[in-house]
């Protein structure tokens, strides 16, 4: 098998060129005009999600990644100990063991 594309990751509207990625808002859950850095790291990680699943990864061995949610918690927040849900999502990268760093060219 070959390595996952963009689109199968990100979705239809994903593209790249040599200096540029584009990932539609739309395509991974975003809908807010002027969404923050945050909405953007949350909805592209819950659409990759989707296609990198542990499954995808025993079945081919190019996918390099494993994207598996957690158990949710609580954690009381702020002066006021506000309750907040706490979510938990892991990202596994594999690659040949060589004593490097995490690189994201080597996936």
């Amino acid at each position: 098998m070959a390595e996952p594309t963009l689109i199968q990751i990100f979705g239809a509207g994903a593209s790249q060129d040599a200096t540029t990625v584009t990932i539609l808002k739309s395509d991974i859950g975003v809908t807010a005009s002027a969404a923050s850095g945050e909405a953007i790291l949350a909805g592209m990680t819950l659409k990759a999600k989707d296609y990198l699943t542990q499954t995808n990864y025993d079945a081919n061995i190019d996918q390099s990644i494993v994207i598996a949610e957690g158990f949710p918690g609580f954690a009381n927040r702020g002066e006021d100990s506000i309750q907040y849900r706490n979510d938990e999502i892991s990202i596994t990268f594999s690659k040949v063991d060589s004593a490097a760093t995490l690189d994201p060219n080597d996936y």
